[in-house]
Protein backbone atom coordinates (compact mmCIF):
# COMPACT_ATOMS: atom_id res chain seq x y z
CA UNK A 1 0.00 0.00 0.00
CA UNK A 2 1.32 3.42 -1.29
CA UNK A 3 1.56 6.31 1.46
CA UNK A 4 3.34 9.79 1.35
CA UNK A 5 6.94 9.91 1.91
CA UNK A 6 7.79 11.11 5.06
CA UNK A 7 10.14 14.40 4.88
CA UNK A 8 13.60 14.11 5.77
CA UNK A 9 14.12 15.71 9.24
CA UNK A 10 17.43 17.38 8.24
CA UNK A 11 15.89 19.15 5.32
CA UNK A 12 12.75 20.70 6.96
CA UNK A 13 15.08 21.39 10.04
CA UNK A 14 17.33 23.12 8.04
CA UNK A 15 14.64 24.95 6.52
CA UNK A 16 13.03 25.94 9.84
CA UNK A 17 16.07 27.11 11.35
CA UNK A 18 16.52 29.61 7.95
CA UNK A 19 12.86 30.91 8.23
CA UNK A 20 13.40 31.06 12.32
CA UNK A 21 16.62 33.54 11.21
CA UNK A 22 13.64 36.00 9.57
CA UNK A 23 11.19 35.52 12.06
CA UNK A 24 14.35 36.84 14.52
CA UNK A 25 14.74 39.72 12.15
CA UNK A 26 10.56 40.51 12.52
CA UNK A 27 11.14 39.98 16.32
CA UNK A 28 13.90 43.07 16.33
CA UNK A 29 11.36 45.44 14.78
CA UNK A 30 9.19 44.85 17.50
CA UNK A 31 11.54 45.02 19.69
CA UNK A 32 12.75 48.49 18.78
CA UNK A 33 9.30 49.84 17.77
CA UNK A 34 7.01 48.11 20.19
CA UNK A 35 7.71 49.98 23.49
CA UNK A 36 6.82 53.60 21.19
CA UNK A 37 4.00 51.92 19.69
CA UNK A 38 2.91 51.02 22.91
CA UNK A 39 3.19 54.40 25.00
CA UNK A 40 5.95 52.99 27.26
CA UNK A 41 8.69 54.88 25.65
CA UNK A 42 9.34 58.07 23.78
CA UNK A 43 11.22 58.07 20.63
CA UNK A 44 10.91 61.27 19.34
CA UNK A 45 10.83 60.94 15.57
CA UNK A 46 11.61 57.69 15.48
CA UNK A 47 8.86 55.09 13.76
CA UNK A 48 6.65 53.03 15.76
CA UNK A 49 4.85 51.28 12.75
CA UNK A 50 5.45 47.63 12.52
CA UNK A 51 5.46 47.70 8.52
CA UNK A 52 5.62 51.44 7.95
CA UNK A 53 7.63 53.01 7.19
CA UNK A 54 10.73 50.56 6.15
CA UNK A 55 13.41 49.64 8.61
CA UNK A 56 15.66 52.75 8.91
CA UNK A 57 18.81 53.61 11.05
CA UNK A 58 18.92 54.10 14.49
CA UNK A 59 21.28 57.07 14.28
CA UNK A 60 21.00 58.53 10.92
CA UNK A 61 17.42 57.74 9.74
CA UNK A 62 18.23 56.78 6.69
CA UNK A 63 15.86 54.15 4.81
CA UNK A 64 18.22 51.03 4.83
CA UNK A 65 18.85 49.13 1.42
CA UNK A 66 17.21 45.94 0.74
CA UNK A 67 20.66 44.07 0.63
CA UNK A 68 21.54 45.36 3.90
CA UNK A 69 18.56 43.78 5.47
CA UNK A 70 19.59 39.94 5.10
CA UNK A 71 19.74 38.64 8.40
CA UNK A 72 22.98 37.51 9.69
CA UNK A 73 24.16 38.19 6.64
CA UNK A 74 24.49 41.79 6.04
CA UNK A 75 25.27 42.41 10.25
CA UNK A 76 28.37 40.84 9.39
CA UNK A 77 29.28 42.22 6.13
CA UNK A 78 28.75 45.84 7.72
CA UNK A 79 30.03 44.88 10.90
CA UNK A 80 27.37 46.00 13.08
CA UNK A 81 27.50 49.26 11.28
CA UNK A 82 25.84 51.53 9.08
CA UNK A 83 26.68 51.98 5.40
CA UNK A 84 25.63 55.25 5.39
CA UNK A 85 26.59 57.12 8.72
CA UNK A 86 28.44 53.95 10.37
CA UNK A 87 26.62 54.19 13.61
CA UNK A 88 26.68 51.27 15.44
CA UNK A 89 23.92 48.54 14.84
CA UNK A 90 23.57 46.62 18.18
CA UNK A 91 24.71 43.18 19.04
CA UNK A 92 21.34 42.60 19.84
CA UNK A 93 20.16 42.82 16.55
CA UNK A 94 22.34 39.97 15.18
CA UNK A 95 22.03 37.88 18.91
CA UNK A 96 17.60 37.84 18.12
CA UNK A 97 18.45 36.85 14.64
CA UNK A 98 20.52 33.84 15.63
CA UNK A 99 18.23 33.33 19.01
CA UNK A 100 15.19 33.20 15.95
CA UNK A 101 16.85 30.09 14.38
CA UNK A 102 17.92 28.61 17.21
CA UNK A 103 13.93 28.42 18.93
CA UNK A 104 12.51 26.75 15.21
CA UNK A 105 15.62 24.66 15.33
CA UNK A 106 15.15 23.46 18.95
CA UNK A 107 11.00 23.01 18.60
CA UNK A 108 11.35 21.16 15.63
CA UNK A 109 13.99 18.89 17.12
CA UNK A 110 12.55 18.27 20.76
CA UNK A 111 8.73 17.91 19.15
CA UNK A 112 9.19 17.07 15.28
CA UNK A 113 6.64 18.39 12.66
CA UNK A 114 3.33 18.45 14.87
CA UNK A 115 0.57 21.19 15.17
CA UNK A 116 1.91 21.74 18.58
CA UNK A 117 5.14 22.69 17.12
CA UNK A 118 3.75 26.15 15.89
CA UNK A 119 2.40 26.69 19.38
CA UNK A 120 5.67 26.12 20.79
CA UNK A 121 7.41 28.47 18.23
CA UNK A 122 4.66 31.66 19.22
CA UNK A 123 5.05 30.99 22.65
CA UNK A 124 9.04 30.80 22.76
CA UNK A 125 9.25 33.65 19.92
CA UNK A 126 6.79 35.67 22.43
CA UNK A 127 9.16 35.11 25.65
CA UNK A 128 11.88 35.91 23.20
CA UNK A 129 10.93 39.50 22.43
CA UNK A 130 9.62 39.94 25.95
CA UNK A 131 12.99 39.02 27.35
CA UNK A 132 14.94 41.35 25.26
CA UNK A 133 12.29 44.27 25.74
CA UNK A 134 12.34 43.96 29.49
CA UNK A 135 15.77 44.00 29.56
CA UNK A 136 16.34 47.67 27.03
CA UNK A 137 13.33 49.21 28.84
CA UNK A 138 12.16 47.38 32.05
CA UNK A 139 8.44 46.51 30.78
CA UNK A 140 6.92 43.84 29.95
CA UNK A 141 4.05 45.03 27.68
CA UNK A 142 0.44 43.90 28.06
CA UNK A 143 0.07 43.77 24.45
CA UNK A 144 2.42 40.30 24.50
CA UNK A 145 1.55 38.64 27.82
CA UNK A 146 -1.82 38.86 27.28
CA UNK A 147 -2.49 37.57 24.07
CA UNK A 148 0.23 34.69 24.74
CA UNK A 149 -1.79 33.78 27.66
CA UNK A 150 -4.68 33.63 25.17
CA UNK A 151 -2.76 32.04 22.86
CA UNK A 152 -2.11 29.30 25.89
CA UNK A 153 -5.30 28.99 26.77
CA UNK A 154 -6.20 28.03 22.92
CA UNK A 155 -3.60 25.54 22.26
CA UNK A 156 -4.77 23.75 25.86
CA UNK A 157 -8.39 23.38 24.04
CA UNK A 158 -6.71 22.37 21.22
CA UNK A 159 -5.11 19.63 23.07
CA UNK A 160 -1.98 20.65 22.25
CA UNK A 161 -0.12 21.48 26.10
CA UNK A 162 -2.03 21.18 29.43
CA UNK A 163 -5.45 19.92 30.62
CA UNK A 164 -7.77 23.07 30.38
CA UNK A 165 -7.98 22.63 33.63
CA UNK A 166 -4.38 22.37 34.44
CA UNK A 167 -3.97 25.45 32.16
CA UNK A 168 -6.47 27.34 33.98
CA UNK A 169 -4.93 26.10 37.39
CA UNK A 170 -1.43 26.92 36.62
CA UNK A 171 -2.23 30.30 34.93
CA UNK A 172 -4.33 31.19 38.98
CA UNK A 173 -1.44 29.53 40.84
CA UNK A 174 0.77 31.23 38.54
CA UNK A 175 -0.27 34.94 38.42
CA UNK A 176 -1.94 34.33 42.06
CA UNK A 177 1.25 33.76 43.67
CA UNK A 178 3.53 36.14 42.05
CA UNK A 179 0.92 38.43 42.74
CA UNK A 180 0.89 37.71 46.34
CA UNK A 181 4.75 37.63 46.27
CA UNK A 182 5.19 41.24 45.25
CA UNK A 183 2.08 42.55 47.22
CA UNK A 184 4.18 41.33 50.19
CA UNK A 185 7.21 42.71 49.32
CA UNK A 186 5.48 46.41 48.98
CA UNK A 187 4.28 45.76 52.48
CA UNK A 188 7.59 45.51 53.60
CA UNK A 189 9.95 47.54 51.75
CA UNK A 190 7.85 49.82 50.98
CA UNK A 191 8.62 49.53 47.07
CA UNK A 192 8.16 47.17 44.19
CA UNK A 193 10.07 43.79 44.04
CA UNK A 194 8.24 42.28 41.18
CA UNK A 195 6.23 44.09 38.70
CA UNK A 196 3.05 43.69 37.17
CA UNK A 197 3.95 42.48 33.84
CA UNK A 198 6.13 39.90 36.22
CA UNK A 199 2.81 38.91 37.43
CA UNK A 200 1.19 38.53 33.92
CA UNK A 201 4.34 36.79 32.58
CA UNK A 202 3.65 34.07 35.35
CA UNK A 203 0.27 33.79 34.85
CA UNK A 204 0.89 32.85 31.16
CA UNK A 205 3.64 30.31 31.84
CA UNK A 206 1.43 28.42 34.37
CA UNK A 207 -1.38 28.26 31.47
CA UNK A 208 1.03 27.43 28.59
CA UNK A 209 3.62 25.01 31.31
CA UNK A 210 0.67 23.79 33.92
CA UNK A 211 1.30 23.89 37.22
CA UNK A 212 3.32 20.85 38.41
CA UNK A 213 6.32 22.46 36.71
CA UNK A 214 6.10 25.88 38.30
CA UNK A 215 8.44 25.52 40.66
CA UNK A 216 10.81 23.95 38.23
CA UNK A 217 10.69 27.01 36.64
CA UNK A 218 10.81 29.89 39.56
CA UNK A 219 13.95 28.09 40.55
CA UNK A 220 15.65 28.18 37.40
CA UNK A 221 15.35 31.68 36.89
CA UNK A 222 16.05 32.55 40.46
CA UNK A 223 18.83 30.72 40.14
CA UNK A 224 20.22 32.60 36.89
CA UNK A 225 19.12 35.56 37.89
CA UNK A 226 21.43 35.56 41.06
CA UNK A 227 24.33 34.12 39.15
CA UNK A 228 23.62 37.18 36.35
CA UNK A 229 23.88 39.25 39.39
CA UNK A 230 26.88 38.04 41.13
CA UNK A 231 28.67 37.98 38.10
CA UNK A 232 27.51 41.59 37.24
CA UNK A 233 29.00 41.99 40.76
CA UNK A 234 32.23 40.48 40.05
CA UNK A 235 33.19 42.08 37.31
CA UNK A 236 32.80 45.79 38.81
CA UNK A 237 28.56 46.61 37.31
CA UNK A 238 28.35 46.88 41.05
CA UNK A 239 27.14 50.75 41.18
CA UNK A 240 24.81 50.59 43.98
CA UNK A 241 26.09 47.11 45.12
CA UNK A 242 23.93 43.90 45.10
CA UNK A 243 20.80 46.62 46.50
CA UNK A 244 20.76 47.74 42.86
CA UNK A 245 17.45 46.89 40.36
CA UNK A 246 17.54 43.33 38.70
CA UNK A 247 14.96 42.52 35.76
CA UNK A 248 13.57 39.63 36.52
CA UNK A 249 11.56 39.42 33.00
CA UNK A 250 14.59 37.81 30.99
CA UNK A 251 15.37 34.81 33.65
CA UNK A 252 11.19 33.76 33.85
CA UNK A 253 11.21 34.17 30.20
CA UNK A 254 14.44 31.94 29.70
CA UNK A 255 13.12 29.82 32.52
CA UNK A 256 9.94 29.36 30.84
CA UNK A 257 10.69 28.70 27.37
CA UNK A 258 13.26 26.17 28.75
CA UNK A 259 10.47 24.22 31.40
CA UNK A 260 8.39 24.09 28.01
CA UNK A 261 10.90 22.39 26.01
CA UNK A 262 12.64 20.25 28.36
CA UNK A 263 11.33 16.91 29.49
CA UNK A 264 10.52 16.89 33.25
CA UNK A 265 8.29 15.10 35.59
CA UNK A 266 4.71 16.80 34.74
CA UNK A 267 5.79 18.71 31.57
CA UNK A 268 2.95 19.67 29.10
CA UNK A 269 4.86 17.32 26.44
Amino acid sequence: MSGITPINPILYMSFGTVVGVLLGSFANVVISRGPRAWGLTIGGDKPSGFAYPSSQCEHCGESIRYFDLVPIISWLILRGRCRRCGGLIGLRHLGVEIAGGLIVFLCLWQLGMEPRTLFAIVWCFGLLVLAVIDAETGFLPDALTLPLALIGGAAAVAGYGPGITEALLGGVLGGGSFFLLAQGYRKLRGEEGLGGGDVKLMAAAGIWCGPWVLPFLVLFASLTGLLFAGGAYLMGHHQGGLQQEIRFGPFLAGAAAAVYLTPLPFAPF
